[in-house]
């Protein structure tokens, strides 16, 4: 097994990007390159990997990576490994023979994360390059289009249903919640490594002229894209009506527009779209957390073809 390197000080240079609590800063640690980001799970780490993301170092609680040993030593003699601990060894010995591992008491764990970690194990890896508008979506029958998303965890719950229910592509505006946040990669449960996605303005004067990216999801509509917002507007239809599915089926793809927790989508945004649908609502609720109302809206929306 690979031999990990022991840290006790919090402070140690290793551990410097693990600690960083901003993870916007992470973004810019090797400008002009694309950046690291730190995600956690054995789960999430390794659906990362698969998707092809690189490795630059391991961070694995001592009380886990003790436990690892032992189940290795044990599957030596019998066969049998329990099957988390087998994916941890997988996961950092096999998957990524050549990266450091780092092993870390409990205390600096939880100091370095910022709270108990139930799988006791971090990554920190480098970001990709992230592909334009046109490009993502070229062949795309289902696009998420989120503005203004800022919940991390509203973005990865979004992801999780996009993956789910077959959604091919998910386009940010600047504003939105990183999907490689933690807590978004995490409640996702790695699916923001499934479905390709990419923001609006990636850098330059579209950032600051266009940062919703109108102009891009008007260029989408002249391509033969269905523009379908999910919106509390007057003449809305619910998001069940055949006319709706009838649209979409016979569009060259169909973009559904979810908007802020707090605003919604804006006026200039609605302008642009072809339909708004909304979720009819019981018992007095006006609406659905944008999350949950993905759901909904991905499910009765899908490609049926």
């Amino acid at each position: 097994m690979k031999e990990p390197i022991r840290i006790t000080d919090p402070n140690a240079p290793e551990l410097q990007y693990y600690r960083e609590p901003n993870e916007n800063r992470l973004r810019r640690a090797f400008e002009p390159a694309e950046g690291l980001f730190v995600c956690e799970t054995v789960r999430v780490i390794g659906r990362a990997t698969e998707a092809g993301y690189e490795p630059v170092s391991f961070l694995v609680n001592e009380d886990v990576w003790a436990a690892v040993r032992a189940e290795k030593a044990h599957a030596d003699t019998s066969g049998a490994v329990d099957t988390d601990e087998e994916s941890v060894i997988s996961l950092v010995t096999d998957a990524a023979p050549d990266t450091p591992l780092y092993v870390c008491p409990e205390p600096v764990m939880r100091g370095v994360s910022g709270s108990k970690l139930p799988g006791g194990v971090l990554c920190l890896m480098r970001r990709r390059p992230l592909p334009p508008v046109a490009d993502l979506c070229r062949g795309a029958k289902r696009v998420v289009w989120l503005e203004d998303v800022e919940n991390p965890t509203n973005v990865g719950a979004i992801f999780r249903s996009a993956a789910a229910i077959g959604m091919d592509a998910v386009v940010l505006t600047k504003a939105c919640a990183d999907p490689l946040y933690r807590r978004a990669a995490r409640v996702s449960m790695g699916n923001v490594f499934q479905v390709p996605w990419t923001f609006t303005a990636l850098t330059g004067p579209a950032e600051r002229s266009d940062p919703r990216g109108r102009g891009t999801l008007a260029a989408l509509k002249e391509q033969g894209f269905v523009i379908v917002a999910l919106a509390l507007t007057e003449g809305a239809l619910p998001v069940d009506a055949p006319e709706l599915k009838t649209l979409a089926e016979r569009a060259s793809g169909l973009v559904i527009v979810l908007g802020n927790e707090a605003e919604g989508i804006s006026a200039e945004t609605l302008a642009v779209c072809d339909r708004t649908a909304v979720i009819p609502m019981m018992n007095g609720v006006d609406s659905l957390n944008v999350a949950a109302a993905s759901a909904v809206a991905f499910w009765e929306l899908r490609s049926r073809s």
